[in-house]
């Protein structure tokens, strides 16, 4: 077969677009390109799935005596994607609406004669599509739980080294109490780990899937499976997912449970960015991107272009996610369309978060830490960022009214007529100028945040997955 590359330019209308134009090559998605989890989940890795829960079926039947032995091995040698034109199954899918059927016309021309019997035999295209979706999602995000695992530990480094740097803590945009930029960055690191252990698990119980027409199995029982339950674990064990309890051509929720927890990841991603754009700022510049991007027009730029791509991946996960979820509502036995419109949705929301997982390594092992601005920052309000700490000692000394009132009086003065918060307290003679010295101290009012940090730091990540590797 002829592959769209080896097509010559004279072979296309100069009014239609190349094949090769055609091709989604990342353009429009750096967060992606080049990563992984592109490869992992482009055509030909799907192609490879594809042919790889075909030829898991014939050993299947193989193993329990329904197949010859010959046939396991002709079919799984012949079920190599660079054997087939994806081109041409995509195009010939328009026909029955998927791409198994041209597949298995095409696979069961390339083996020898005596294993033709032997491709396909009862299953159903959906069978071979929906395991074929799995086993691409189970290779995929063993590259994104390795990603994240690294994310995490460069997490755990930071906030480990700066446990007791102080920097403002801020709630609605404003100043707020003091925090530690190691608390900030625990906080990072349980995300990550929360999202992490959900995908693990998740990765855990991918299913394999076998129905055949409608989910019962029959035409298995007709070509002589009895035991038809026995089938379908001997072929999960084939593919390296997990059997399934019945078919779930319609029981959806293996793919909206793995989109639901890939939206969770790329929002805990989401989190690391938000944050570290707001505190990049040059008004704020607390963090600064190991390498920063360029720009077009200005350049003295340096964009934390990896906190940019992990946002806009977050922005777009719930999105997939809701059509997954919305594809829970399957009619009949098989459903025309709902599960039609899982395919690239599934395959674009592994590819986005693998990518965004990407960048968040790069984005946490190669992140500038300035404590120095964090502590000058501190300054900005004079005093104001520990107005709480004020209150409650003033409390002790004029009671909770009086303390609170005192405090509001100086910080108007200091906003209204830029009095000194120390002038203000210190003419009201209620604290001495040793005491003063310590309340306005922001390193004073950190409370736990050392003790948090610490605790945080102690959780490691769940067990890596056990279940078998798939091919």
């Amino acid at each position: 077969m002829t592959s769209p590359s080896e097509s010559s330019p004279s072979e296309t209308s100069p009014s239609e677009p190349s094949v090769l134009e055609g091709y989604d090559v990342g353009l429009l998605s750096p967060v992606r390109a080049g990563s992984p989890a592109e490869a992992a989940t482009g055509d030909t890795a799907f192609l490879q799935a594809m042919l790889d829960a075909e030829a898991a079926l014939t050993r299947a039947l193989a193993a329990l005596g329904h197949a010859p032995a010959a046939a396991g091995r002709a079919v799984t040698d012949a079920a190599r994607a660079e054997r087939f034109d994806v081109r041409d199954l995509a195009l010939r899918a328009r026909a029955g609406g998927n791409p198994v059927i041209p597949l298995v016309a095409d696979l069961t021309a390339a083996v020898e004669p005596a294993a033709r019997p032997w491709v396909h035999p009862g299953a159903t295209s959906q069978d071979i599509l929906d395991t074929a979706a799995m086993l691409v999602a189970h290779r995929t995000l063993r590259h994104l739980l390795d990603d994240l695992d690294r994310t995490a530990a460069a997490l755990a480094g930071l906030a480990a080294a700066h446990r007791t740097s102080a920097m403002p803590g801020r709630t609605l945009t404003q100043h707020a109490v003091p925090t530690t930029f190691g608390l900030k960055a625990a906080g990072w690191r349980s995300l990550v780990l929360d999202a992490r252990d959900r995908l693990s698990a998740i990765r855990d119980r991918l299913p394999a899937q076998l129905g055949a027409a409608a989910g019962t199995l029959a035409a298995f029982q007709e070509r002589g499976v009895e035991e038809a339950t026995a089938l379908v674990e001997a072929y999960a064990a084939e593919t390296g997912l997990a059997a399934p309890a019945l078919p779930w051509h319609v029981l959806r929720t293996p793919v909206a449970d793995l989109g639901c927890a890939l939206a969770l990841t790329a929002g805990a991603l989401g989190k690391l960015a938000a944050d570290v754009l707001l505190l990049t700022r040059t008004e704020t510049r607390e963090l600064a991107e190991g390498t920063g991007g360029g720009s077009s027009a200005m350049p003295h730029k340096a964009n934390p272009v990896r906190a940019t791509l992990i946002a806009a991946t977050a922005r777009q996960l719930p999105s997939l996610a809701a059509v997954l979820l919305g594809s829970m509502t399957a009619e009949d036995e098989r459903p025309a369309g709902a599960w039609h419109a899982e395919w690239q949705t599934l395959r674009e929301a592994l590819r986005l978060t693998g990518g965004a997982a990407r960048e968040a390594v790069r984005l946490a092992e190669g992140l500038r830490v300035f404590p120095e601005r964090m502590r000058a920052d501190l300054d900005l309000t004079d005093g104001l960022i520990v107005s709480e700490r004020l209150s409650v000692a003033l409390a002790a000394v004029l009671g909770a009214a009086g303390g609170r009132e005192l405090a509001e009086q100086a910080a108007r003065a200091l906003g209204r007529d830029g009095i000194p918060l120390r002038q203000s307290l210190s003419g009201a003679g209620k604290l001495t100028e040793q005491q003063l010295d310590r309340l306005l101290d922001p390193d004073g009012y950190l409370g736990a945040a050392a003790a948090l940090t610490d605790r945080a730091l102690l959780r490691t990540a769940a067990a890596n997955s056990t279940s078998q590797e798939t091919p």
